[in-house]
């Protein structure tokens, strides 16, 4: 099979002089590319390195021709721009990898998804959204602290030290920098803290399988995840920041995250791999932050920490959830194959 890598490297950001200056961090470092080519290739494929959804649009027109695609690709510039390859892919008839379009632009807007994951059961911090400072109704808040962040955006884009505020004032600066920086609203959502920070993957499909659950580690100050503070092009990204756990995984804990993750992966109908966040408040009860069906596959990301607990090899790991999902493409067991050019 001629496999498709459709994604965004940072060098190939279509930089603006508005944008603000964490806008590629949701971007992939060349290794990313080079390790899904190569799971690709374990499985007996050929890997073909298309790029970003400028270049699948091009090439398609030109008569690119592939059996399947694996889209990681983020787009720019538009709370619709995780679906541009999906919906180019889908037009020529090729089949792919991952949530579609409608899922990938639904759960990019953080409002949208918090309501239908609180309707399918799985309880989420109550939020507010604002398109400027001046649009905050003082006498209809959630209870402080609160945590401000751009309403369509991934990867911790736009959050800050700052991002978490203990008073109206504070409140005001914090989603005029959102709106004004980002032009897009803010949201802004009750700050869950006293039991720690947890992601969940999931992959697979009928039925999907929740994976080890990870812990992050979060600033002991502010309790805001160390990795929000630390992403790329964040003006925090260079301090030194010291971090704790804040909370405690058990079996118990782990099992309530794995069910809500799976749950909700379901109901906003995700496909082969997903990542959710969570946090756990001093009585124990996780609240659900947001899920990514975009993940990113980098050689030291989630999916690769996980491989390493459960004593796999990477590329052969994430060569088992691609072959995975090229079984639900082709209603196959996608046994691997010859290969072409």
């Amino acid at each position: 099979m001629r496999i498709g890598l459709i994604y965004d490297t940072f060098d190939r950001y279509p930089w603006r002089d508005d944008d603000p200056p964490d806008a590629d961090a949701e971007y992939e470092p060349a290794e990313t590319v080079d390790t899904l080519a190569a799971a690709v290739e374990h499985l007996g494929h050929t890997p073909v390195r298309v790029g970003p959804a400028s270049d699948l649009r091009d090439r398609l027109h030109r008569g690119l021709t592939l059996d399947a695609a694996i889209n990681i690709a983020e787009g720019a510039h538009s709370r619709n721009r995780e679906a541009y390859a999906p919906i180019l892919l889908e037009m020529a008839g090729i089949p792919c990898l991952g949530s579609d379009a409608l899922t990938l632009s639904l759960t990019l807007d953080k409002a949208w998804t918090k309501d239908l994951v609180a309707a399918a059961g799985v309880p989420t911090p109550s939020y507010r959204t604002y398109d400027g400072a001046e649009a905050i109704d003082t006498a209809d808040l959630p209870p402080f602290p609160l945590f401000v962040k751009p309403r369509h955006e991934g990867t911790s884009k736009g959050i800050t030290p700052d991002s978490r505020v203990e008073n109206v004032e504070a409140l005001r600066a914090a989603v005029d920098r959102v709106t004004t920086t980002y032009a897009q609203d803010a949201l802004v959502e009750r700050f869950v803290s006293g039991g720690g920070e947890f992601t969940v993957a999931v992959v697979g499909h009928d039925p999907p399988e929740a994976l080890p659950v990870l812990q992050r580690g979060v600033e002991p100050a502010s309790g805001i995840g160390v990795h929000a503070l630390e992403h790329r092009g964040s003006p925090a990204a260079e301090q030194e920041w010291d971090y704790e756990l804040g909370g405690t995984l058990d079996a118990t804990l782990e099992e309530t995250l794995q069910a809500h993750t799976l749950r909700l992966f379901d109901h906003l109908e995700c496909r082969d791999f997903a990542r959710a966040d969570f946090r756990v408040d001093a009585d124990g009860q996780p609240w659900f932050l947001e899920v990514n069906p975009l993940p990113t596959f980098a050689p030291d990301d989630t999916f690769a920490i996980i491989a390493e607990l459960m004593g796999r090899d990477y590329i052969d790991y994430l060569a088992e959830i691609f072959q995975r999902g090229l079984g639900r493409l082709t209603g196959t067991d996608a046994a691997p194959g010859a290969g072409n050019d």
